[in-house]
């Protein structure tokens, strides 16, 4: 409030100030009349003008107004006349006059010298330019500061401060993680009735950590806990702690917590932690990083502030494995919340979520989607719904069928259909038998999954077909025979064309590098081969929830070793390209069969499949 009204003074001190001189030179300007040079030598000799003062630039006197008809224009005698009184002051631009004293003698007129004034200019030249550069200075300041703030504010905390009914966002919002909202009802009910725990002396924990792959719902449930107890929500990105400038990052958390302290009981939640949370160290330049030194005044505010006063952090992350050892001990982040991906059940629950607000026609059957998405996640679910809901619209019907779902799952899964795309008739046939070759493994084998859809169909950016497995329920453990039926799955195509055509072709690279991998994990990683016994040789490659590469390390085997895990992958594909092959030349009927309904229909669903390898089963 102090600096809003030095502000105003300020600014009331430079109107009053060009107020006062304006007055003062309109008053001024009043009085005086400008005549030309000309009217001033006419009037000169006809005696009418006295107590001249001739400066450099300007020639100012007193005009005596009687007499002046015929001297001067008929417009600019009345405008003299219209002015009280009998004398009247003017002014002339001097110009170069070699007989004006001359003149002047002889007209018998008093004069004298002047030294002109140019207090004015001289005040213009220095105020103006300054008044210009502060007002400037002022605009740049609230704009790179913020609306309600200034320059010196870039260390304020930029937290969104959202109240329980702003977030919008109860645990009715929030399905098919159960497990993990029982974990957070503690916290709901702390921030409810905090003397319920301490009347026992028990604390509630400072920190809880929320990871899950993304779209699992780590920010949805961080807001449904705010929404829920009823206290204020600060949400914060962990990369808008970090700026360039050095100690900003750390002004921020500190202003962060304050504001925190001020409004409890209330709620910090810090998504994308990794941002900010990284391990230190890891700095192969060395220094002193700006991320560390905000890490490390995170950790000492965490440290610093008292649970018992209702300030509950929470944060977000789907990369736990490299976050800062110090953030996870006991005192800091207590408690850590696991969002896994969602079982048949819990895909219902959010699907039926989601399709609230949508108009589902009564043929729709949401459990029979929830088991044809298997690893979807929430987010995944929410855009199916949607899809689903734009491609009914698109058809102009009045409720979304299950035909706008399926067409949903087949567009996320395997990508926008390409109808322009024109396939020569070899090529055509060739993924109609590779396709065919999926299906028939797949059904051939026990322990895969049943096969619920194949298409010769392009889709996406290079998938010429694809056969979509369903699987019969969410499994969490695979046998060594399971991973040896999908392996024989994954080469049933490359098969295929070898008996079809005795040739084969590059639509197999993806199967390849696929069973490849599996291989490579059974051996490296799984314990499976018989020959390099129990001992593991790679650390995981990807990400706990992140399906993204991580560098390869230090290979710490020999290169014996090595050559025997290349022989063991080698083994496992040889074997399974030998039984593959035997089934499909067992079945080289329906092989054929399939592969003819393919190039006729492009689609085939899960009934005329078991209604073509029915009479082949009896």
């Amino acid at each position: 409030m102090e600096k809003k009204q030095r502000q105003f003074a300020l600014w009331y001190f430079i109107a009053a100030f060009w107020l006062v001189l304006g007055i003062h030179e309109f008053l001024i300007a009043r009085h005086t009349e400008t005549l030309l040079y000309s009217d001033f030598k006419v009037l000169l000799k006809a005696g009418k003008v006295d107590d001249l003062a001739l400066g450099e630039r300007i020639i100012s006197g007193r005009l005596k107004r009687e007499g002046l008809e015929g001297l001067l224009p008929k417009e600019k005698v009345e405008e003299i006349q219209r002015v009280a009184g009998g004398e009247h002051r003017f002014v002339t631009i001097r110009v170069s006059d070699p007989t004006l004293i001359q003149d002047l003698e002889a007209s018998k007129v008093r004069f004298a010298g002047e030294v002109e004034s140019t207090w004015f200019i001289t005040l213009l030249s220095w105020v103006l330019p300054a008044l210009v550069f502060v007002g400037v200075w002022m605009f740049l300041m609230k704009r790179i500061g913020g609306p309600a703030s200034g320059l010196m504010a870039i260390g304020k905390s930029k937290a969104k401060v959202y109240m329980e009914k702003e977030t919008g966002v109860t645990f009715a919002d929030v399905a098919g993680i159960d497990e993990a909202r029982a974990e957070l009802m503690e916290i709901v009910e702390f921030l409810k009735t905090p003397e319920r725990y301490r009347r026992l002396g028990g604390k509630i924990p400072k920190g809880v950590l929320i990871v899950g792959a993304p779209g699992t719902g780590k920010t949805l449930l961080a807001k449904a806990v705010a929404g829920e107890a009823g206290v204020p929500f600060f949400s914060m990105s962990g990369s808008e702690f970090v700026e360039m400038f050095v100690g900003v990052g750390a002004a921020r958390v500190r202003d962060l917590f304050a504001q925190a302290q001020e409004k409890a009981p209330c709620i910090i939640f810090i998504d994308e932690l990794d941002a900010l949370g990284k391990a230190r160290g890891l700095n192969p330049m060395g220094g002193h990083d700006e991320r560390e030194q905000t890490l490390n005044q995170l950790l000492v505010e965490m440290d610093g502030f008292d649970t018992n006063k209702g300030v509950i952090i929470m944060a977000a992350t789907n990369r736990p494995e490299i976050l800062d050892q110090a953030l996870l001990r006991p005192g800091r982040f207590d408690r850590h919340v696991a969002l896994d991906r969602p079982d048949i059940r819990g895909r219902e629950k959010i699907l039926q979520v989601h399709a609230k607000p949508v108009t589902l026609s009564p043929g729709v059957d949401l459990s029979a989607i929830a088991a044809r998405t298997p690893g979807f996640v929430g987010a995944d679910l929410a855009n199916l719904v949607n899809e689903a809901a734009l491609l009914a619209a698109r058809k102009g019907k009045d409720a979304v069928e299950m035909a706008d779902f399926d067409e949903a799952i087949d567009r996320i899964v395997g990508g926008l259909e390409k109808k322009t795309r024109v396939m020569n008739p070899a090529e055509k046939e060739t993924v109609a038998y590779h396709e065919a070759g999926h299906a028939l493994v797949a059904e051939s084998r026990p322990r895969a999954d049943r096969v619920s859809k194949i298409s010769i169909i392009p889709r996406g950016v290079a998938a010429l077909g694809y056969t979509q497995q369903l699987p019969t329920e969410d499994r969490y453990l695979l046998k060594r025979a399971d991973l040896l039926d999908r392996l024989d799955v994954l080469l049933g195509g490359r098969v295929a064309e070898e008996i079809i055509f005795g040739d084969v072709s590059t639509g197999a690279q993806d199967d390849l590098q696929r069973a490849t991998d599996m291989a490579r994990l059974m051996v490296t990683q799984y314990g499976m081969s018989e020959h390099l016994g129990l001992a593991t040789f790679e650390e995981p490659r990807t990400s706990a929830f992140l399906n993204i590469s991580k560098p390869q390390g230090v290979r710490e085997y020999s290169e014996r070793t090595a050559q025997a895990i290349d022989e063991e992958i080698r083994k496992l594909l040889d074997d399974a390209h030998t039984r593959v092959e035997q089934t499909l030349a067992a079945r080289r009927g329906e092989l054929d069969a399939l592969g003819k309904l393919l190039l006729e229909k492009e689609v085939v669903d899960r009934e005329t499949l078991a209604q073509l390898l029915a009479p082949q089963k009896s």
